[in-house]
């Protein structure tokens, strides 16, 4: 049995995703919107900076989806407002369908030749030291091209979930883990087992994987198969076991503490070559290869895909189709 509502694209593309509504109800994509809003930012007044309205609009938008939908979105207590379990169900289902119909709007007001100027937001996350170091001159160039658009980004190593924290896009380095992500290559990278000049004086260069076992190692938290190097050799790959002296969530960091002789890091190539090309690091087992890691540009499965979206993709495969930029 359709849905009263299945006439209304944002209802319909909800009904899609399995939500069921009472008859009564009645809401606007402005209230929803706002919800989804507060929810990402936490606050009534931080809400109402971004979307340039008064509290009283955002409180009274929220009074009346919780009226329409007969449940309590947030709890209320001095000032703060705290999500309810129905509030977090609800986003879930809200986000995706609401990106839909952007999907669709953007379709069409973009046009065939593309001559419509982009418009809208953009949320983005990337890993921590590749957006600082390499990331944002590229997004730079993009947001100067697309003055209209704006741009949320978001450097954090952890691999966040797009659709439950509202992104559009995510950067990462290694193979994607969610199967449910399009992704698109952007260039790989190549990881590098190094230390400093002045560990190696002290502990001796590793003659082959083994050798890593009496070896101080220094480890990434964010890789879930950290404690094992893999090495390949003549076609044979090898996973050699290694213990850690000290366990960090940042790349650079883990650089730092190699710099400084603490112990070896397997770490990718966009952080080191500098050093190493300085001598302030030396590869160690250069006999032996180590894995390729792609770049990836990952986003949630919408159909069409938003024009902003496809733009941004293009821009960074275009900046990145040379290859590694830091390799140079």
């Amino acid at each position: 049995m359709r849905s009263p509502f299945s006439t209304n694209p944002v209802f319909a593309i909800a009904e899609r995703q399995g939500a069921v509504y009472p008859l009564a109800m009645r809401y606007t994509l402005d209230e929803i919107e706002t919800f989804l809003t507060v929810m990402e930012l936490g606050t009534v007044t931080a809400a109402a900076a971004h979307m340039n309205l008064s509290k009283s609009v955002i409180s009274k938008r929220i009074s009346d989806l919780e009226r329409a939908l007969q449940a309590a979105l947030f709890l209320r207590n001095a000032g703060r407002v705290t999500p309810t379990e129905a509030a977090q169900r609800l986003a879930e289902q809200l986000r995706p369908a609401l990106a839909a119909l952007t999907a669709a709007t953007d379709s069409a007001s973009w046009g065939m030749d593309g001559a419509a100027p982009l418009r809208g937001r953009l949320s983005i996350t990337a890993p921590m030291s590749f957006g600082t170091l390499f990331l944002s001159p590229i997004l730079a160039r993009f947001a100067l091209e697309h003055p209209q658009l704006e741009l949320r980004i978001d450097y954090d190593d952890r691999a966040r979930d797009l659709v439950r924290d509202g992104f559009d896009l995510a950067l990462r380095i290694g193979e994607a883990r969610d199967s449910a992500l399009i992704s698109r290559t952007l260039c790989t990278d190549q990881m590098v087992a190094c230390a400093s000049p002045d560990y190696l004086a002290r502990h001796g260069h590793p003659a082959t994987p083994a050798d890593l076992a009496g070896h101080q190692v220094l480890s990434y938290s964010h890789l879930p198969d950290g404690h094992l190097w893999q090495f390949a050799k003549g076609g044979k790959l090898t996973s050699a076991p290694v213990r850690s002296c000290l366990t960090l969530n940042n790349g650079e960091a883990m650089r730092d503490f190699a710099l400084a002789g603490i112990g070896l890091a397997m770490l990718p190539g966009f952080l080191v070559a500098s050093p190493i090309a300085a001598g302030r690091l030396e590869p160690v087992l250069p006999g032996y290869a180590t894995r390729k890691m792609p770049v990836l540009a990952l986003w949630p499965p919408i159909s069409p895909m938003p024009a902003k979206l496809r733009a941004l993709v293009d821009h960074l495969a275009q900046e990145l189709a040379g290859g590694r930029p830091w390799a140079e």
